[in-house]
C-alpha cells in the first residue's frame, strides 16, 4: 500500500481529532478556516474565502490540463460545531465550553482535506477540474445558500457530499435517486394568559394548562391529521414557563421543529400548526401567536449523479455495501439541499456504526464521536469521482 496514501490518511485522522478539540458555532470558525487554509497552502493548492469562514479550493483550474468533454467536480464538506456540552471522555474532547463537534463536520472536513492531500498528489490524473468547498453555518445558518450567493457553483457541473450516519451499520451506503433527507422548519407559539395567584385559579387564566393542551393536540398531527404513508415529523421540544411555586405565569412559550419532504407537506403542517394551537388556546380563553420559520428543503439527489456514487462505492466495497434496509427520506435535514436545485449532484449516507459505543449514538448527542475509520471510505470515494484510484482496499487503513 503506497506510504503516501497511509500518511494521508494517518494526517487526516491527526487533525480531525485536533478540530474536534477546537470546535466553533456556525459563522464562528475563524480557526477552522484557519486550519483548513493552512494546510491548502501547504499542499499548494489555490484557495480563496467565500462566505465569511468558508473556503473553496481548486485543482487543475488550467483547463489546457483537462481531458476532452471532463466535468469540473465540486466535492463538500461542513466545518461548524453545536452548541452541546460534551461528554464523551475522549482524549481529544472539546476544550470549548458548551461546543462539540456532535454531529461529525470535524470529519467530514478533515475527510476532504485527505482528498485535497491525495488529488494534489495525483493531480494530472484528474479527469478535470474539481473544486473542494469548506463551507460554514450548515447547523441552521444557510451556509450554503450563502456560499452559492458569492460563486461557489460558478462553473461546476456537478457536486457531491456527504454525512457520517451512526444508525447505519459501518460502511453501509444510501444514496438514492430522489429524496435523501427531508425538508425542516421551526415553530414558536407563544401563549399569554392572566398570571395570578396558584390558590385563586378562578380568576386567572391559566397559560401552562392551555400550552400543555397545544402540545399534545400538536403531537397528534402526524397521526390524525395526516396519511400514514406521509413522512413528516411534527416535535415540540421546548416548554419555558418560568414562575414560582405559588404563582401562575403570565405567559408560556413553546418552540419545535417539523420535518416534511415536500412544499405541500409543509404548506399543509404549517397551517395545521396554527389552526390547532390557535383554536385549543380559544376554548382555555388565552391568545396565541404561532411563528413558524422554514429553514432547509428536502435533500434531492440527481439519478444519474446517485447511481454513480452506488456503482462506485460497490466496487471499492464490494456489491453487499450499500444499505437497503433502510427506508428514505431520512427525516434529518441537510442544506447541500441547496446546491441540489442548482445543479446536478449526489448526497449520500454512510454508517460508521462499527460497535464501538461513541460510533452507535446519534448525532447531536453529547456522548457522540466521529468514526475515523470513515475517512480513508469516502477519500477513496472522492477522489474516484475525480477520477483518481486509490489503494484497493482503503477500508484497512486506519
Amino acid at each position: 500500500m503506497s506510504k503516501y496514501w497511509l500518511n494521508t490518511i494517518a494526517a487526516a485522522q491527526t487533525l480531525r481529532r485536533d478540530l474536534h478539540a477546537h470546535p466553533e458555532p456556525s459563522w464562528q470558525e475563524v480557526r477552522t478556516a484557519e486550519t483548513v487554509q493552512n494546510t491548502l497552502s501547504q499542499l499548494g493548492i489555490a484557495w480563496r474565502k467565500c462566505a465569511g469562514t468558508g473556503t473553496i479550493a481548486t485543482l487543475q483550474a488550467n483547463s489546457k490540463l483537462a481531458k476532452p468533454n471532463s466535468k469540473h467536480i465540486a466535492l463538500r464538506g461542513d466545518i461548524d460545531a453545536l452548541p452541546i456540552v460534551e461528554q464523551t471522555g475522549r482524549d481529544w474532547s472539546s476544550t470549548q465550553s458548551g461546543c462539540m463537534h456532535a454531529c461529525g463536520h470535524d470529519g467530514h472536513t478533515a475527510t476532504l482535506l485527505a482528498t485535497a492531500r491525495w488529488l494534489k498528489h495525483n493531480e494530472q490524473s484528474l479527469t478535470g477540474p474539481v473544486t473542494l468547498l469548506f463551507q460554514p453555518a450548515e447547523e441552521g445558518g444557510h451556509g450554503a445558500r450563502e456560499m452559492i450567493n458569492e460563486g461557489a457553483l460558478d462553473g461546476i457541473d456537478e457536486i457531491y457530499g456527504w454525512h457520517n450516519w451512526p444508525a447505519i451499520p459501518f460502511g453501509k451506503l444510501v444514496c438514492p435517486d430522489d429524496i435523501v433527507m427531508c425538508g425542516n422548519g421551526t415553530f414558536t407559539i407563544t401563549v399569554t394568559g392572566k398570571g395570578g395567584h396558584a390558590s385563586q385559579p378562578e380568576l386567572c387564566r391559566d397559560p401552562v394548562l392551555a400550552a400543555s393542551a397545544i402540545t399534545l393536540a400538536l403531537q397528534q398531527i402526524v397521526s390524525r391529521r395526516l396519511a400514514p404513508q406521509q413522512a413528516a415529523v411534527v416535535s415540540v421540544t421546548s416548554f419555558m414557563a418560568d414562575s414560582g411555586a405559588t404563582i401562575i405565569p403570565q405567559q408560556a412559550i413553546l418552540g419545535g421543529s417539523i420535518r416534511m419532504p415536500d412544499q405541500a407537506s409543509r404548506d399543509q403542517i404549517n397551517a395545521l400548526i396554527t389552526e390547532i394551537s390557535q383554536h385549543t388556546a380559544h376554548s382555555y380563553g388565552v391568545a396565541c401567536e404561532v411563528e413558524i420559520t422554514p429553514r432547509y428543503n428536502a435533500t434531492i439527489n440527481h439519478p444519474k449523479q446517485a447511481q454513480h456514487v452506488r456503482q462506485l462505492w460497490q466496487e471499492s466495497n464490494g456489491g453487499d455495501s450499500l444499505h437497503l434496509n433502510i427506508r428514505t427520506p431520512i427525516m434529518a435535514s441537510e442544506d447541500f439541499s441547496y446546491y441540489l436545485r442548482e445543479i446536478p449532484g449526489a448526497f449520500a449516507l454512510i454508517g460508521a456504526d462499527d460497535g464501538d459505543a461513541h460510533h452507535q449514538v446519534p448525532c447531536h448527542s453529547p456522548h457522540y464521536d466521529f468514526n475515523d475509520r470513515l475517512i480513508p471510505l469516502v477519500t477513496n470515494l472522492f477522489s474516484r469521482l475525480c477520477g483518481v484510484t486509490t489503494p484497493e482496499k482503503p477500508a484497512q487503513t486506519i
